[in-house]
């Protein structure tokens, strides 16, 4: 590993007067730290000075070099920056995690026929979603009320290609929960018309919806057509009791978003709650890592620019001060949406009282999330530190990556990297590894394999430009081998062959959950209770689940080979294609070559094709028809 050096101070004439990005980098070349300066030369020079705040010299120190990037404003320099800390996530900005993994509801607009459905992570463009809600039962509660005024279709890809092929529909069709599009009962543009009023209805937009359900009920009634009255009226207080659950916080024309927050030293917790037509369509909360040195203002327009990265900008933000650089923030903003947007601080009335509610969600929030801090962080500093310890390293292993193998047969084998970092998993660092050199179930050979694999990656990603590398080009402070003395011995045996030195590496032993070191005959015993044997058994586990998932999903692919994988001229397009019009190869060898040959996109050769092969081996009449 290449040992880290202060960083040297660039010349002060070097440095542009002009606004732009700047970049730490550590001595392997990753990004610590991404900053934006109205003045870069003026910004740069600060980091420089003899009296910096811990955490900033804590930077400094861990970063070998700095360069900047000039933008033409200071709005392009915030946009630049947030795209630069979402690409390259530095350790030494402010973190921001969910607090909870919160559900959606989803209207899939970008499908033939959309459907709606409980979504988390990351959002997909060309869906629509609603919420954030506190539970996925929420939404589904408030779902089936809808569903019975908007019956809009629910199910799952794979249970609507059935009923079509079928031609009959889901029990969803009879208990009238849905329209029916998969039969035919409503043709697509009808059912975007159904999707559409559900989309308008939860955009707030609920008097045309309850008028015309009213304007229904009664007519029906005055035809003296109870049961049709009756329908509608049910219908009526379905809706109704939706419009209930979402409280009415402001006059119907609002629309806007109320940040609150609180903050000790080392962290700060923030709740989110979005109000639509002057109602709280949902809510969502962020626990904050202050890894900078930030102020209060600082904190909060650092926060507001990562929260409108990716998500809808609303016309108002209510926050509880003035964010730092407040006119930029909202010029950045008005850009992002298109139109004029305020951030203010609401002093009275009832946004005033809906703000100190935000602000009291916060407080508890983050008084859970204390309450488990303290003994989680505590666990981990005990972890690292008693793991340090017991291999006799010079300093805490804050990078960590255990392997394993899996095979059960002669092929298949494949290999897993898990990464820790500060003792917690960081699976977005995962890698898995097809075994190609070796065959059957020599672990020691798979183990070599794998291991000159990922460390030949490191030294090339360490020597190409920064613009190129990827996450393989950041060593670990600790390897861990799931395996004995053997496995270990052909792992330190493929880092010497590459000439990686200065990363100590253990393995741990199932059967005694012994600890080998290379230069040491005898295996570590690390007491059965201790953290540090509890931290190396997790990796080891985790390392062994993620190698045995890719095991079994690469062994489960073999087995399920088709008979029409061979054929000439039929690649997975069309194969899908020829499935969903006759639903399984049975009925496909039932079918005649015309048959076949009329599927649109299958060309008459390849349509000869797939008759010759699911023929082959059959007897009798081969023609359809006999």
């Amino acid at each position: 590993m290449i040992s880290a050096t202060r960083i040297q101070r660039p010349e002060t004439g070097s440095i542009p007067t002009k606004p732009g990005v700047y970049l730490f980098r550590d001595p392997h070349g990753r990004v610590v730290y991404v900053g934006k300066a109205k003045t870069l030369r003026s910004r740069l020079s600060n980091y420089f000075a003899t009296d910096l705040h811990p955490r900033t010299m804590a930077m400094v120190e861990a970063a070998s070099d700095v360069e900047w990037i000039v933008t033409d404003s200071e709005v392009e320099a915030l946009h630049l920056e947030l795209n630069l800390i979402k690409e390259h996530r530095p350790r030494y900005n402010v973190r921001y995690r969910d607090d909870k993994s919160y559900p959606y509801l989803a209207i899939t607009l970008n499908e033939d026929i959309p459907r709606a459905r409980v979504m988390r992570g990351a959002k997909r463009k060309g869906v629509r979603y609603y919420g954030p809600f506190a539970h996925a039962y929420a939404i589904r509660d408030t779902l089936d009320l809808l569903l019975r005024t908007f019956p809009m279709r629910t199910c799952s890809q794979g249970v609507f290609d059935r009923c079509r092929r079928r031609n009959r529909p889901c029990l969803l069709y009879d208990i009238e929960r849905c329209a029916g599009p998969c039969v035919g009962a409503v043709d697509p543009e009808e059912h975007r018309r159904i999707v559409d009023e559900l989309c308008d209805f939860l955009d707030g937009n609920t008097k045309p919806v309850l008028k015309r359900l009213e304007e229904q009920m009664k007519s029906a009634a005055s035809r003296e057509e109870f049961e049709v009255a009756a329908k509608f009226r049910d219908q009526l207080v379905n809706v109704s009791k939706a419009i209930e659950r979402q409280q009415m916080v402001s006059n119907e024309k609002e629309e806007m978003d109320v940040i609150g927050f609180v903050e000790d030293d080392l962290e700060a917790a923030f709740q989110v709650f979005f109000v639509r037509r002057g109602r709280v369509t949902g809510r969502k909360g962020f626990i904050v890592d202050k890894v900078e040195d930030l102020s209060t203002p600082e904190l909060l327009a650092r926060f507001v620019e990562r929260l409108y990265v990716d998500n809808e900008i609303p016309k108002q933000v209510l926050v509880p001060d003035d964010p730092d650089e407040l006119d930029l923030i909202q010029k950045w903003m008005a850009e992002q949406r298109g139109s004029k947007v305020s951030v203010r601080v609401p002093l009275r009335g009832e946004k005033r009282a809906l703000l100190d509610t935000v602000t009291e969600n916060a407080k508890q929030a983050f008084s859970r999330h204390r309450l488990k801090r303290s003994s989680d962080f505590a666990a981990r500093s005990r972890q690292l530190k008693e793991l340090q310890d017991a291999i006799g390293m010079s300093e805490a292993p804050l990078r960590i990556e255990c392997y394993d193998i899996s095979n059960t047969g002669t092929s298949e084998a494949v290999g897993s990297m898990v990464v820790f970092e500060d003792g917690l998993p960081k699976r977005s660092d995962y890698r898995r590894f097809a075994i190609k050199w070796g065959e059957g179930q020599d672990d020691f050979a798979n183990m070599h394999e794998v291991i000159s694999r990922r460390f030949a990656r490191f030294k090339e990603e360490r020597d190409t430009p920064t613009e190129t590398k990827r996450r393989f080009a950041y060593p670990p402070n600790l390897v861990v081998i799931d395996g004995g003395k053997g496995q270990l011995g052909r792992a330190v045996e493929a880092m010497e062959d590459l000439g990686i030195q200065d990363v100590t590496t253990v393995s741990l032993a199932k059967r005694m959950e012994e600890v080998f070191l290379p230069d040491r005959p005898d295996p570590i015993v690390i007491p059965r209770g201790s953290e540090a044997l509890y931290l190396l058994q997790q990796i080891r586990d985790e390392a062994h689940r993620f190698a045995l998932d890719y095991h079994r999903k690469r062994r489960g692919k073999s087995m399920t080979r088709s008979i029409l994988d061979d054929v000439p001229g039929l690649g997975p397009a069309r194969r899908k294609k020829m499935l969903r019009v006759f639903g399984s190869v049975k009925r496909m060898r039932e079918a005649s070559l015309e048959e076949l040959a009329a599927i649109p996109g299958i060309p008459a050769a390849v349509a000869e094709a797939v008759h010759s092969v699911l023929h082959a081996d059959s007897p009798g009449p081969q023609n359809g028809r006999g």
